[in-house]
């Protein structure tokens, strides 16, 4: 096991992330490939366009480029979105929901090419269940 298929490209279980400039490299443990990927419809995920999947914290390494890392918060200021200060590219981001989780670009995934997932799902950020008042 360890691999998954996707479109014609195949992740291994450990797999590597970079930017576009190659400063910031990440090691994922992706033990069951790409898990949920999806678009998010909120401000800031519409705006940049890109795909992401979940993995959990202890799954995420940091191997390259940690100093070339900026964050960006905004709303809550739960979520903390990482971009590399070089190139720009968004890497990952801590979810608001579960902080214990990041979610990644699959556009950064070395070997992957987003295009090849077909129809994404696209989560209602909009409407975020963190946004909703307590009943």
């Amino acid at each position: 096991m360890g691999l998954k298929k996707i479109g014609p490209t195949e992740i291994s279980a450990h797999h590597r992330l970079i930017c576009h400039c190659g400063s910031v490299e990440l090691e994922l443990d992706l033990p069951d490939g790409v898990v949920d990927p999806r678009r998010c419809d909120c401000s800031f995920c519409r705006r940049r366009g890109a795909i992401a999947a979940s993995i959990p914290e202890e799954g995420f390494r940091i191997v390259k480029g940690a100093e070339h890392l900026k964050r960006y918060q905004f709303g809550t200021s739960v979520a903390e979105h990482f971009f590399c200060e070089i190139c720009g590219i968004y890497t990952h981001h801590r979810r608001r929901s579960n902080p214990n989780i990041f979610g990644y670009n699959l556009g950064c995934l070395e070997g992957v090419n987003p295009f090849d997932l077909g129809e994404v799902p696209v989560f209602d950020g909009v409407n975020h269940p963190s946004d909703r008042a307590e009943k």
